[in-house]
This record gives C-alpha cells, sequence and structure tokens, in this order.
C-alpha cells in the first residue's frame, strides 16, 4: 500500500492534470444568476420565483400574506406596528463572521417579497468586498418600499451589521422601519418544548422541513474565504441553497404564527401553553385560556407542572381563592416534589382560611416529602421554620381557649 505522502502526491497530479471545470466557471453560471449593475458597480443577482400555493415544509407560503400584522406586532412588541403584508421584506443575511463590527460584512443577502400573486426571492452576492457599494445599492430600494422587515434574530445581528455597513457607505439606514425578530416570538412559544429555538429546529420541529445536503452556518464564512482564494464557485451553491431556505422560512414562520394567534385549533399542547406564554403580557386573558387549554389537551408532566403553577398565581393575585387552591392541590400531586405548591397551600389556609391545623398538616406532609426526595437545605429550613411558627400559633389558641372565664 502506498504511504499517505505518496497518495497526496498522486492526488495532487490528477488534480493539475484534470483541474475542476468548475473551479473556473465564473460564480453567477454555477448559482444560476446573473450580473446585474446598479449605478455603484456589478454584482451577482439570483432571482427565484415561488407560487403563494407552494410549501415550504408543510406552510404554504400565501400564509404569510394572509397574517393579522396588527396582532402579530402587539404580541411581538413591534414598534412603529407592521403596515401591509403585501410588502413586507423578509431579510436574511450570510456574513464574513459571527463578531460583528466594521470589519465585518455581509457578503451575501436574501430577500423576499411578494410581486402579484408570487413570491420573489432575490439574493445578492458580492464577488470580493469592492462590490459592497453595488450590493448596497441593490437593497436600498427594497428597503424604501417596505412596510417592514421580517427576520430571525435580526435586531441582534443582520440589522445592526447592515446598519454598520449603511453608515460606513454613506448611505441613509431607514431605522424607523419596523422589524419583527421572530426570534422573540419563537422562544416564547418554544423555549421550553423544544431542545432550542434555533430556525434549523423550528423548520424541522414546526414547518416539517428537512433539508437535504445543506451547508452548516458556521462553515459558511470559511466557504466565501476560500472562494476569494481559489474563485472555486462550485462549493458556494449550497450556500446560496442555505440562504434560500432561510429566507423562505421566514415566510413560512410568519405564516404559522399569523394562524395561530387567530385559530388555536389543532395546535399541540405544548405549542397552545407556548401561546399562552405568548399572549400573557399583552391579554392576559387570552393567555390563560391557552394555558387551561393546553391543560385540558394534555401537556407532558413537568411542562403541566409549570402552566398549572402559572395559572394559579394570577388566579391568586385576582383572589379567585378556589380555583388557584385546586391549582395547587393538582401541582402538589407532581410526580417530582415541588415545594411550591405546598407552600401556597399552607400561607392560604394559615392566612386566608384561618385554618391552622390544615395549615400544620399540609407543612408537615410537606416537610416528610422533602426530607424523603432529599430537598434542598434552605426548603427543608423553610419548612421547619413554617412548622414551628404554627406550632407556636396552635398553642397560643390553645392557651387562650382553655384560660378561665372562657
Amino acid at each position: 500500500m502506498p504511504a499517505p505522502d505518496d497518495l497526496r502526491r498522486v492526488i495532487r497530479r490528477i488534480e493539475s492534470a484534470h483541474p475542476d471545470r468548475s473551479a473556473a466557471e465564473p460564480v453567477e453560471r454555477v448559482v444560476g444568476g446573473e450580473l446585474q449593475e446598479t449605478g455603484a458597480g456589478a454584482l451577482v443577482v439570483v432571482r427565484r420565483e415561488y407560487p403563494l400555493a407552494h410549501r415550504h415544509g408543510g406552510q404554504p407560503l400565501a400564509a404569510a400574506l394572509e397574517a393579522p400584522l396588527p396582532v402579530l406586532a402587539r404580541v411581538a412588541r413591534v414598534e412603529p406596528p407592521l403596515g401591509d403584508a403585501g410588502r413586507l421584506l423578509f431579510l436574511d443575511t450570510e456574513t464574513t463572521g459571527l463578531a460583528g463590527g466594521t470589519g465585518t460584512y455581509a457578503f451575501l443577502v436574501g430577500a423576499a417579497f411578494a410581486e402579484g400573486d408570487r413570491l420573489v426571492v432575490m439574493q445578492y452576492f458580492m464577488r470580493d468586498f469592492d462590490e459592497e457599494p453595488a450590493l448596497l445599492a441593490a437593497l436600498q430600494p427594497l428597503l424604501e418600499r417596505a412596510s417592514g422587515i421580517v427576520t430571525f434574530n435580526g435586531a441582534g445581528f443582520d440589522l445592526p451589521l447592515l446598519e454598520t455597513r449603511f453608515v460606513l457607505a454613506r448611505r441613509r439606514w431607514p431605522a424607523a422601519l419596523p422589524h419583527l425578530d421572530l426570534l422573540r416570538p419563537a422562544r416564547r412559544v418554544w423555549a421550553a418544548s423544544l431542545a432550542d429555538c434555533r430556525l434549523a429546529t423550528l423548520e424541522r420541529e414546526v414547518l416539517g422541513l428537512a433539508r437535504e445536503d445543506d451547508v452548516p452556518s458556521a462553515v459558511i464564512p470559511a466557504l466565501y474565504f476560500d472562494y476569494l482564494r481559489s474563485r472555486r464557485a462550485a462549493p458556494l451553491g449550497r450556500v446560496f441553497a442555505h440562504n434560500r431556505d432561510d429566507v423562505l422560512s421566514l415566510v413560512a414562520l410568519v405564516g404559522w404564527l399569523g394562524r395561530a394567534v387567530t385559530d388555536a385549533t389543532g395546535l399541540r399542547p405544548a405549542e397552545l401553553a407556548g401561546l399562552g406564554r405568548l399572549w400573557e403580557p399583552v391579554d392576559l386573558e387570552r393567555g390563560l385560556a391557552c394555558y387551561r387549554a393546553a391543560l385540558r389537551a394534555g401537556l407532558p408532566r413537568d411542562l403541566a407542572q409549570w402552566a398549572r403553577l402559572r395559572l394559579a398565581w394570577w388566579e391568586k393575585r385576582a383572589a379567585r381563592w378556589e380555583a388557584a387552591c385546586a391549582l395547587w392541590e393538582a401541582a402538589s400531586r407532581h410526580e417530582t416534589f415541588d415545594p411550591r405548591p405546598w407552600e401556597e397551600l399552607a400561607k392560604f389556609h394559615e392566612h386566608r382560611a384561618r385554618d391552622l391545623a390544615l395549615a400544620r398538616a399540609l407543612v408537615e406532609e410537606a416537610l416528610d416529602l422533602a426530607r424523603a426526595v432529599g430537598a434542598a437545605p434552605r426548603v427543608l429550613d423553610a419548612f421547619v421554620y413554617r412548622l414551628d411558627r404554627l406550632d407556636r400559633r396552635l398553642a397560643l389558641g390553645l392557651r387562650a381557649a382553655t384560660r378561665p372565664g372562657r
């Protein structure tokens, strides 16, 4: 068997004798685009059109254009409110790194918008850093006609980066344009039920999309730098496909959220609970209704415990004691010992119902359970302190009841 060094020399001779034809092929041909003149220079532009009936995963693109934007803006805390859904701009960038700052470039920008009965995805690519003026010039009219921007984690990365590039190029950035960052509502809806809220996870678990031969996001900057050095355009085809899928996923997620906030029929119990978290800060009663529906539908046990305690907290604030106690009693029967419902029940019976004996019995039972499971010392100490106080109050009451003359 030849030595590894010998094999490498053979491979290099073969590659030099038969060079990869795609290495010399222009990038616009590889990615199915064309060179476009912008007035500030040329860059590669790829245009794809999709009928609104097209499904990205299981979600039709048309649903995004029918989404109730005032409601979405309300639950996602968008200020100022989003405008016409037909003029939304869905935006995603591929960059030279994740550090941000003036040394980071967006070398590929994907943008989607409605045009008649179709969704258009435009991708703008700079073949070298000196084509950035052309890329920014191409984006300017899209931003000017948009009623709002939709991104995923754009508030933390994409938009600050693009704003920096616009400012450095002495171009006006539309700072007042409404921005819907889907990461924020996604975290409220899915953080408790999914492993994480990365876009790839939402695609798989929510949209039902399985990407084929996808390139990992972390590898993309290296592929671009390799292109700048070698001019090998072939690997960039997967980068463009990755970016295009990201943009279409933004559209699909807006459609999913728009349907969910208007009609929760068909949602999984965990999604109903997440929808409750989305509604709770802006419309409490709708949020609580989602929690109740999720519990009736059958939540996983840990999520059910969270929902019961959250509901009970609000019932307590509204002084709806019967409902709060029913929730605390259900939560006290959780498979894993949880001190919180026991504490709340003990406080209710001590301070509200004035039933010290029942409060003491509850604390004693909770203390036995806490010791059996090896609860933290602070939990044990809190129950011991409460038990001692109840014993003192019961003793005082007993002495007062047996005092002569009573």
